[in-house]
């Protein structure tokens, strides 16, 4: 399978993010940081490069640089060849059609963008995921599957409440997970089943399918450089659906999508509660490019509580069911409940931070309150504090408040 040429990986990591708001002013969304030391960009590229695949391509689109040198050319993950293995794909113009040009609109868009592309390596087979979900599946026997079969597509799928499958792409299967049906972010979700973002296409097919719809919303669209396609939800899985055969493979163990400030939240409080298993196969690490720092300090002034401290992290205060990242300085009588605290950020003496995410190099002042504890169970938008990079906070920031980069309040 992973003889060069046979198959080709595409991990796209262009969105915008703008659901994270702050947090992506300055940062592509796949570079944000889970588990104090990882990317979220790490799960996608780890999941390829364990399912021993040879060819990876990553498609970049917004803030370019601010994941270019976490990438290093797939050094981390190996990829760094002579021939073949990582390929960085950026937004081009004056390339071919304008519907193949500039920046996508949609994930399925962005495949039309890059078909020619596709088509010239010429692999069969074409895996595609995601680089915001967190997740660690063996995904070599999923593709191995997929070719035995011959089918059109593979999507794999997680279930979800219905409420939060309104956010996704519904998937309707039948015997032996047969796909009869999508549905693209319903209101009235017909099941739980949902569309994780890693699908494995016979490459033929998918040309095939994404030509013919270009062709068919030709004039549909105002702007000359969108096809019309959108999302993979909107017209080309049901596309794939209806002409060929499409198979629904449930995706095992811990899935989320972290798109979001409360699902990003929430997942952390996740995996502090010891119900993620990503980093639980020793067989097939997440892989990350680690920072070079010195162990954790925790000074004989601290109380730390199901948490977890980075490399560099220097803690002589309270730190309660949160993560933080490396560098983390957390003096003497501050405290930190149920945040998120990414590289380098000071909270000063005296200083309380609840139930928000702090961007890098951030610091808290003395006696500073910033958040407040959530009256829900789950973490939602709106009870999340999210505080931009390279801020300085003092008084009280209530919760839910939004802090743009370079903040000094």
């Amino acid at each position: 399978m992973s003889r060069r040429g046979e198959v080709l990986a595409l991990v796209q990591a262009g969105g915008q993010g703008s659901r994270m708001d702050v947090l992506t002013r300055e940062r592509a969304k796949p570079a944000l940081p889970y588990g104090g030391v990882h990317r979220l960009i790490d799960f996608a590229l780890s999941g390829l490069v364990h399912a021993d695949l040879a060819d990876v391509w990553v498609s970049l689109e917004y803030q370019v640089t601010s994941i270019d040198e976490y990438l290093s050319g797939g050094r981390p993950w190996s990829l760094d060849r002579n021939r073949g293995g990582f390929r960085r794909i950026v937004p081009q113009t004056g390339t071919g059609p304008a519907t193949e040009s500039g920046f996508a609109h949609g994930n399925g868009d962005l495949l039309m963008r890059m078909s020619a592309d596709i088509e010239a390596f010429g692999a069969r087979t074409l895996v595609v995921c995601s680089a915001d979900h967190v997740f660690n599946m063996d995904l070599a026997p999923v593709i191995e599957d997929h070719v035995a079969a011959g089918r059109t597509a593979t999507v794999l799928t997680s279930e979800v409440s219905k409420k939060d499958a309104a956010d996704n792409v519904v998937v309707l299967a039948g015997r032996g997970g047969t796909v009869t049906g999508i549905e693209h972010k319903p209101s009235k979700p017909s099941a739980g089943t949902v569309a994780t973002e890693i699908f494995v296409y016979d490459t033929e097919a998918l040309l095939g399918a994404l030509h013919d719809l270009r062709r068919e919303l030709a004039g549909e669209q105002e702007d000359d450089g969108d096809s019309g396609i959108g999302d993979f939800g909107e017209h080309l899985l049901p596309r794939l659906v209806e002409s060929g055969t499409v198979a629904a493979v449930p995706l095992t163990g811990y899935w989320r999508d972290v798109g979001q400030p409360g699902l990003y939240l929430q997942s952390h409080r996740d995996l502090l509660r010891g119900t993620v298993d990503v980093f639980d196969h020793p067989d097939r690490p997440v892989i990350s490019h680690w920072p070079d720092r010195p162990a954790a300090r925790v000074r004989a002034s601290a109380d730390c509580r199901d948490s977890m401290l980075s490399p560099g992290a220097d803690v002589a205060g309270l730190v309660v069911g949160s993560v933080l990242g490396p560098g983390v300085v957390v003096e003497k009588g501050a405290e930190v409940h149920d945040s998120v605290v990414m590289d380098d950020c000071v909270i000063r003496a005296g200083a309380v931070v609840r139930t928000t995410v702090l961007d890098e190099r951030c610091e808290v002042a003395p006696r500073s309150r910033v958040g407040a504890e959530p009256s829900r169970r789950l973490a939602h938008d709106d009870d999340v504090v999210l505080v931009g990079r390279d801020s300085t906070v003092s008084g009280d920031v209530a919760a839910g408040a939004r802090l743009e980069p370079g903040s000094a309040l």
